[in-house]
């Protein structure tokens, strides 16, 4: 009889384990290294994460329907829609794909995450978080101070440009004025620009005007090198990507045009994109691990990449043009048109932003982050179904 008693308890007990939701996990994990061969980050069940499994099904579902229109396969509209090259593009891409974290935990997957393609803008992103790594070295000891205290290779002496500071660089309101391996920073000329091609206008003062400019970005990557005295893809690798133990398969390429003389050696000066060939090449999981040390407040296990000072700062935005920090695009509502560019996310969400669409979203509030690669739709639309799957 006892033993009866004991099987309809056992049974019960497990019955009600089974009706009952998983407990959310909440320890901190940081992924291995990625060596390349055996997949070693561990993915959670989404109920684990505290996330509902068919609304995140969903969502994959609906992301695998958004292949971009804009940038073909073969790269063969690059120079329609940004101009001459200056440096190499691959033949072909991977279809969409994207990948999304719980706590660091993989909670969905799809397509092939570890295809090694140009990422466009999203190099800004770790441009930036070189400066905030140079700030806190004491190679830039303020980054409000003029850029030419430091750097004296002509390149800021004009009366436009003698005053331009690091944060100017950083929201973009530099009005630099001049040229940079073949390309204006005035964006004048189709066959240089494409159809990112500007009309001539008046410069205005450092500080006052926002423009989107990869000229000027490239100019304050060449301003970095000068700094650091040594290639930056190597101060990347050294820097940000082996401490977060990506994998060995981005490259960051320069343009065959781009050298600069550091103390009588040619170095390689690197771009803000991959708008005119060359740029960072990188799998969707290695983005991915670039998103979680942001969401992770710039550290990594128990390394201070960069600082929480420098996160929050880069994420502040800049009350000149659109919701924007130091290369990150914001999503506080604060910028001129009151509205948030991913209306169904949470106000402290950032994210870094390339064509394609090439997308690192971070949302400090859930603790995810969603890499989605190649897509053709805003990313708001994928960011409100995963959050509807967030218990």
């Amino acid at each position: 009889m006892k033993y009866l008693r004991y099987h309809i308890i056992l049974f019960l007990a497990l019955t009600l384990a089974c009706q009952r939701p998983a407990a959310t996990t909440t320890k901190l994990y940081y992924p291995p290294k990625d060596d390349g061969q055996a997949d070693s980050w561990v993915h959670l069940w989404s109920e684990k994460a505290g996330m509902n499994a068919a609304l995140l099904d969903s969502a994959v579902a609906f992301a695998k329907t958004q292949e971009t229109q804009q940038m073909k396969p073969d790269f063969s509209t690059q120079e329609e829609i940004f101009g001459t090259l200056l440096g190499p593009m691959p033949t072909s891409r991977a279809t969409t794909n994207g990948i999304i974290l719980r706590h660091g935990y993989i909670v969905a997957e799809w397509g092939d995450t570890r295809a090694v393609d140009p990422t466009y803008s999203v190099a800004k992103s770790v441009l930036s978080t070189l400066v905030g790594i140079s700030h806190e070295r004491g190679l830039i000891p303020d980054i409000n101070e003029p850029v030419a205290k430091l750097i004296h290779d002509g390149g800021y002496e004009s009366v436009q440009n003698r005053d331009i500071t690091w944060a100017d660089h950083l929201h973009q309101t530099t009005e630099w004025q001049g040229e940079l391996w073949g390309k204006n920073a005035d964006f004048v000329g189709k066959e240089a620009f494409g159809r990112g091609e500007r009309k001539p206008r008046t410069l205005q003062q450092h500080g006052t005007y926002y423009e989107y400019n990869d000229v000027r970005i490239n100019r304050m990557a060449l301003s970095l090198l000068r700094l650091w005295k040594k290639p930056l893809p190597d101060v990347v690798r050294d820097e940000i990507m082996n401490p977060i133990g990506a994998s060995d398969t981005w490259r960051y390429i320069p343009y065959p045009v781009a050298t600069a003389d550091i103390d009588g050696a040619d170095m390689p000066s690197v771009s803000g994109g991959t708008r005119w060939g060359g740029g960072l090449r990188i799998s969707a999981r290695d983005m991915a691990r670039f998103g979680y040390l942001y969401a992770r407040q710039g550290r990594w296990q128990d390394r201070q990449i960069v600082s929480p000072d420098w996160v929050k700062q880069a994420t502040t935005p800049d009350p000149v043009g659109p919701d924007y920090g130091y290369l990150w695009w914001l999503n506080t509502g604060t910028s001129q048109s009151g509205k948030k560019p991913w209306p169904d996310a949470p106000a402290t969400s950032y994210a870094a932003l390339g064509a394609g669409s090439n997308t690192v979203w971070v949302d400090p509030e859930h603790d995810i982050v969603i890499v989605w690669r190649w897509h053709n739709g805003s990313p708001n639309e994928l960011i409100k179904r995963v959050l509807a799957a967030v218990k």
